[in-house]
């Protein structure tokens, strides 16, 4: 990973020990944390961490400030009145209402830091400006799962916009769309020709939304499909999310906006799916859903949608090994997050079509004691760590 630095360097004498020093520092830790520090002194192009390397610096930094970004992170070797500095610098950033954090420690301690903090804070400058489709109202069913655009554009920066199933509907109607390589893959399983083509189109009309909207992800009433046009949105949305446009189900927005967030957190494909079954004596609950992104599992067939038994809905193996689930509140004020490990994908007839068993060695008491709503999103890796980074720099 390459990261801009910002070094700002005391001018307390022998400073080119000072510089070797540091230098050999920040190349320990960026071994540690499989990071490519680029240094340029005071000029580098969106910086994304200061680095103090010595005290008598403060008021160099606040002269030189004005363009980075919060929150900024700090990274101090604790040499050379390094962390008293930070903590000067800090202090300031608070009184100016700015956002910031000190990385301090042992080595090994802030390389991990350090790679969840920028992952958190790149992850927040992305979300800063991106736009939120939202075709129709969240199912019926989700009655815990609304989302307030103004609170929630003041929050993040993440913005609403409403689409209406009818403006949905006459896309659809048009039965058009653009091949792509995920639409040629899909046609060659096999599959009713007919239904997967009326998949496709409904896939079409929410890609013109997408273009015509400027949006970076949405979520569909897609149950209202069944009874017009015989067909469901998991294909399309299958598709979208292999593209990079978050694509969420049966309009729960709440849950979008939780997709978007992990999914720019771990930069890794999202499966948003439904709490089934709790084992507490093993500490496994299993997942399930109809849709995922197409470029998530390492194989998948197509079905049908469970519920009604309609449609074009996928299938598919997960790749078992550490993975995270994840869920926030509609206004970010409160969100669950643990490390777990997929041990199994499952072939069960009363389930939704893709389905998996995640191990939990804790947190399972938080589904049936204080959920946030029904949907959860669980990504492949351990990003348990960033995703708590995230909270912190964005409060």
């Amino acid at each position: 990973m390459d990261v801009n630095v910002r070094y700002y360097l005391s001018m307390n004498s022998d400073v080119e020990k000072r510089n070797e020093d540091n230098y050999a520092f920040l190349r320990r830790i960026g071994d540690k944390a499989g990071i490519v520090f680029h240094l340029e002194d005071h000029v580098a192009l969106a910086p994304e961490v200061v680095f103090v390397g010595g005290g008598g610096v403060e008021g160099n930094f606040k002269r030189t400030m004005g363009d980075l970004k919060d929150p900024i992170i700090i990274l101090t070797s604790g040499e050379n009145n390094s962390l008293a500095a930070s903590m000067e610098i800090l202090s300031y950033l608070e009184n100016e209402g700015r956002k910031g954090v000190i990385v301090h420690g042992s080595e090994d301690d802030m390389a991990e830091s350090l790679n969840n903090m920028i992952a958190a804070k790149r992850a927040i400058n992305r979300i800063a400006n991106m736009r939120l489709g939202q075709v129709g109202k969240p199912s019926d069913w989700l009655i815990s799962s609304d989302v307030d655009a103004v609170k929630l554009k003041a929050v993040s920066g993440m913005e609403i916009v409403d689409i209406t199933t009818e403006e949905f509907f006459e896309e659809v109607k048009k039965k058009t769309y653009e091949d792509n390589e995920y639409t040629l893959d899909l046609k060659k399983h096999e599959f009713d020709k007919d239904e997967l083509e009326k998949a496709l189109c409904i896939y079409g009309a929410l890609k013109r939304l997408k273009d015509k909207y400027q949006l970076d992800a949405m979520t569909v009433r897609c149950f209202d499909l069944l009874t017009p046009f015989k067909n469901t949105g998991c294909l399309g949305l299958a598709i979208l999310n292999a593209e990079g446009i978050y694509g969420g189900c049966e309009g729960d927005m709440q849950s979008l906006l939780s997709m978007v967030i992990i999914g720019e957190i771990s930069q890794k494909p999202v499966f948003m799916c439904n709490p089934s079954r709790i084992d507490t004596t093993n500490k496994n609950i299993i997942l399930a859903h109809c849709t995922l992104p197409v470029n998530m599992p390492t194989e998948y067939k197509l079905m049908t949608h469970y519920e009604s038994g309609l449609g074009v809905a996928l299938k598919g193996h997960i790749a078992e090994g550490e993975a995270t689930i994840f869920k926030c509140s509609k206004d970010l004020s409160r969100h669950f997050v643990k490390k777990g490990e997929i041990t199994a994908n499952l072939d069960e007839e009363a389930l939704c079509r893709t389905q998996i068993v995640l191990h939990l060695e804790d947190g399972l008491d938080y589904f049936t004691t204080k959920p946030i709503g029904n949907h959860h999103l669980v990504v492949n890796g351990d990003y348990a760590k960033a995703v708590e980074e995230f909270f912190k720099l964005l409060d």
